[in-house]
């Protein structure tokens, strides 16, 4: 089965900055793929060209079977994209919002009436149907953006920080959105700045910084490959980090110390590898 998205040496260049490096990888159908890194690293220019909002320097990238350069119509028809500011009209109900994207995607009526409520029931906003998209809360709005991007029944859906600015209780009613829609088989590639979105959300993760991927897998894949355990120690106001292949042999470095004043061990974490692998917090 040919992958659902497929970057090949991707070289993007502004003003002869270098914003994304070499960029290769592939995507498979019904994956859960995380992007992160650091800001600047080249996450949202990733995303602009996947979605055929810029056009790569160099390279080939293919999303659906469909080149973004040569047939970005193609594309469009096949993805959904949910941008982190918010792209809905604040002056038009929740059902003018939706009734609008499925004119714009050519869905014959009565099709897209059910396909509508379809949606807006599937995101719990069937209720609000006559509402001012304006007189929703933050979250309210996130799932309107959601139920527009699939109205057109997408293959591939790209969240580029869906759950940011959210309350706990709405980010994780939206993680279980995310999640449902993967279990139908949908494709998705996310970017967030929460780890633990990830941790539950993503088969994989790839970490871009200064526009290069310097590291794909899953979670346990990185775990063995950076240190499943982890010893810390505080220096002042700091805390420092050594990786060990095993918790145990972190526990055995632990036990092996005279002074054990301000040391402790744990579990390694993606947020862990992250910054040992970057040099940076994810904010």
């Amino acid at each position: 089965m040919p992958p659902a998205i497929a970057l090949q040496n991707v070289h993007k260049v502004y003003n002869d900055r270098v914003v994304v490096n070499d960029l290769t990888l592939t995507i498979a159908p019904g994956e859960v793929f995380g992007l992160l890194g650091p800001n600047g690293a080249g996450k949202s220019t990733t995303i602009r060209m996947l979605t055929t909002l810029t056009q790569p320097t160099q390279g080939e990238i293919v999303v659906a079977g469909c080149d973004v350069v040569r047939q970005p119509y193609g594309v469009k028809q096949q993805i959904g994209v949910v941008l982190q500011q918010t792209s809905v009209d604040l002056d038009l109900t929740v059902w003018e919002n939706m009734e609008f994207h499925g004119r714009m995607h050519h869905l014959p009526n009565p099709h897209r009436q059910k396909e509508i409520d379809r949606w807006l029931d599937y995101v719990e906003l069937g209720d609000r149907r006559k509402d001012l998209v304006k007189t929703l809360s933050g979250g309210m709005k996130r799932r309107l953006q959601i139920a527009r991007a699939l109205l057109h029944r997408p293959k591939i859906l790209f969240l580029d920080e869906p759950t940011v600015g959210l309350d706990p209780q709405t980010r994780r009613r939206l993680w279980e959105i995310i999640r449902g829609l993967n279990q139908q088989g949908m494709t998705i590639l996310l970017t967030t700045h929460y780890m633990e979105e990830v941790e539950y959300l993503c088969d994989r993760i790839g970490i871009l910084d200064n526009g290069t991927l310097i590291e794909v897998g899953t979670l346990d894949q990185l775990r063995r490959k950076h240190g499943e355990g982890l010893v810390m120690k505080q220096e002042g106001d700091r805390w420092q980090y050594q990786f060990f292949p095993t918790l145990l042999e972190a526990k055995a470095h632990l036990e092996a110390q005279f002074d054990k004043t301000g040391m402790m061990i744990r579990p390694s974490n993606l947020e862990d590898i992250f910054v040992e692998l970057t040099g940076r917090n994810l904010d």
